[in-house]
């Protein structure tokens, strides 16, 4: 199996913690020079520090919010015209929680830019060079809701499925290109969103952390949560030469919490 990763450029958004992190520390770990965005240069500074170089990997990262499109625009295009990008990890954080009938309209419009609107402006300036490069992977990391709605994170569904078809639209489009378009959905992860998650609920239900904490895992037919680095090896595969027949799929990465194929 092929998962040489060495001389290829990978950007990977929310990377200076949890699943983004994971991601860019596999793809390094496969030899890929990462360049990481998130909005606190201290934390990716962190981040890139404990990249590995063992390959002669050069690493390095942009500080952007996803809130301002302008600025973000202005920097990847500067980004793409010194060095191509071969792998594009999309990955932002979700909404806040809560039932989808009290969500304001500024939560859909804030989460539809965060998500949809900034990973189309990011393919859209990498993929010049994907074509260029005969190279190009594209992966979205979004949530298993895209299968089936998570009860209490009504903006967070909504925005995940419009990814996953917008994902399964460029996967089409892209594919003559020998360009990979997917999307992996992970279940329950120990993340910070996660702990915030399970301790609004607790506290809504009046009952403790640990009480709430153990229904959640008791519903996952692996009996505990996952972690970060089981979703990033998952997008390493996807990012790697093996997986160059593999496009517009949503991979799951749960434990079989979700009940659908």
């Amino acid at each position: 199996m092929n998962l040489d990763l060495v001389g290829k450029n990978a950007l990977v958004c929310g990377s200076s913690k949890g699943i983004g992190k994971a991601c860019a520390i596999e793809l390094a770990n496969l030899g890929a020079n990462i360049t990481l965005v998130a909005r606190s240069a201290d934390k990716l500074a962190a981040t890139q520090s404990e990249l590995d170089r063992s390959q002669n990997q050069n690493h390095d990262f942009l500080v952007a919010d996803f809130t301002d499109t302008k600025d973000l625009k202005k920097k990847v295009t500067g980004l793409v015209t010194a060095k191509p990008i071969h792998i594009l990890i999309n990955n932002t954080g979700g909404p806040a929680g809560g039932p989808i009938i009290d969500a304001k309209i500024e939560e859909f419009t804030q989460a539809f830019n965060n998500h949809i609107i900034c990973n189309h402006l990011l393919t859209q300036a990498v993929l010049k060079g994907m074509k260029k490069e005969g190279y190009g992977r594209i992966i979205n990391i979004i949530s298993t809701s895209v299968k089936i709605p998570i009860d209490g994170l009504g903006v967070s569904n909504t925005t995940r499925a419009a990814v996953a078809n917008w994902a399964k639209t460029m996967a089409n489009e892209l594919a003559e290109f020998g360009i990979t378009v997917n999307n992996v959905l992970p279940g329950s992860t120990k993340t910070g969103r996660l702990t915030s998650i399970i301790s609004n609920q607790a506290e809504k239900m009046g009952v403790s952390f640990e009480e709430r904490e153990e229904a959640w895992v008791n519903i996952i037919p692996m009996k505990r949560f996952g972690v970060a680095k089981e979703i990033a090896d998952a997008v390493a595969f996807l990012a790697s030469p093996s997986a160059s027949y593999i496009t517009g799929i949503n991979l799951p990465v749960d434990g079989g919490k979700t009940k659908s194929l």
